[in-house]
């Protein structure tokens, strides 16, 4: 029989429900070339980046918790502060996400696409911006969930609108924002940010039709006659509902989530870097709604590593202190576009600069336009 791991596309009908929906026993190594890269293929290597990050990391947060960071300079003070207060404010986020990656790479394709719609369409993107609106994680948690989708089959263009409507959309998020900024600021930047997403979606998705970018090797055709709830019936009923069976999948969410928290981590270790040496408050004074505020606002939200939670009240402050809603829109948007950590994170997914390039390339224009149109220029 063919499977995922032949030259050919598989023709034979997706195994039945009681079968492992994968044909890999573990998830496969974002850059290999095949879904079922040697067991052993992840250990050629010491992963320098991850563990580097990690122990840097590690060291600063247990300097501030246990009070011992007051003994070095000033700016490792504010680098181990930084680092307790970027994990307090994600974790709960990087593990909810790393359980729906978990869960996720045990749901057939079948079941995802049947979800997600049909790749390549404007319903499969709109089908993917509301899945990323009503999921309520933050903007790195999103971005593990994002690549487990990619991995599972999802278009290129439904996965881009996943990840740009997703990270501030949350219920949770949206309250706050509400309290901030008021209901109708609130609602303008959640349909304007769809707009985007949706905008975005289909034009990744006409990119990668017009060869442009290269499609998702993933992806994969509904079987004729398919039906969503018998099949979610199917596979539910097979399910081993023993003591193990949350270990297991928190095992497995850790290893297909490794490749972002190797950048999320790094980007912690930048970020506080950043904090240390540049203050952000110095920045205020320019953030108004001129050209040279947006200007100065897009580059800000480049470079600084800011979680969903953590963007919310800046952005915040740029619409009530700063007067310039369009650059508290723009804060939040092009810090998802531009983000490093998910153009690095795209780019081990992918396995194509191209592709984690044109994310900023397409995204930015749009809410540079937005930003204007409602600074009042």
């Amino acid at each position: 029989m063919s499977d995922c791991c032949s030259d050919k596309p598989a023709k034979a009908p997706e195994p039945p429900a009681s079968v492992s929906s994968s044909c890999c026993p573990q998830p496969a190594a974002p850059a290999a070339d095949s879904c079922c890269a040697p067991a052993d293929s992840a250990k050629t290597s010491f992963d320098w980046l991850l563990w580097g990050s990690a122990s840097a990391v590690g060291l600063g947060y247990a300097l501030h918790v246990f009070g011992l960071a007051q003994h070095f300079p000033a700016w490792v003070q504010t680098m181990s502060h930084g680092m307790q207060e970027l994990i307090n404010s994600m974790w709960w986020g990087v593990v909810l996400a790393a359980i729906f990656v978990g869960v996720l790479g045990r749901i057939p394709q079948n079941l995802i696409t049947s979800v997600l719609g049909k790749g390549g369409t404007f319903r499969g993107v709109w089908r993917a911006t509301l899945a990323g609106v009503f999921m309520d994680l933050c903007s790195h948690g999103i971005l593990m969930v994002g690549m487990q989708l990619y991995q599972r089959g999802a278009s290129l263009g439904q996965v881009m609108a996943f990840l740009i409507a997703s990270p501030w959309n949350s219920l949770s998020l949206t309250i706050i924002m509400v309290t901030l900024i008021g209901l109708p600021w609130t609602l303008a930047f959640i349909l304007l940010s769809l707009v985007i997403a949706l905008i975005s979606g289909a034009v990744f998705d006409r990119l990668v039709a017009a060869g442009t970018l290269p499609a998702n090797p993933a992806s994969s055709e509904l079987p004729e006659n398919y039906r969503f709830w018998p099949e979610l019936k199917g596979h539910w009923a097979q399910v081993d509902w023993r003591p193990g069976l949350v270990v297991e999948v928190l095992q497995e969410g850790a290893r297909g989530s490794r490749m972002v928290l190797r950048w999320l981590l790094f980007g912690v270790v930048l970020a506080t870097l950043l904090r240390s040496f540049v203050s952000l408050e110095n920045f205020q004074d320019w953030f108004g709604p001129t050209m040279v505020g947006l200007l100065v606002t897009l580059v800000m939200a480049t470079i600084i590593e800011v979680c969903s939670e953590g963007s919310t009240p800046i952005a915040a402050d740029l619409l009530t202190r700063a007067n310039a809603p369009g650059n508290s829109f723009a804060f939040m948007m092009t810090g998802v576009a531009t983000d490093y950590t998910e153009v690095m994170v795209l780019k081990d997914t992918t396995s194509s600069w191209k592709i984690a390039l044109y994310l900023p390339l397409v995204t930015v224009p749009q809410v540079i336009v937005i930003a204007l149109l409602l600074n009042g220029f």
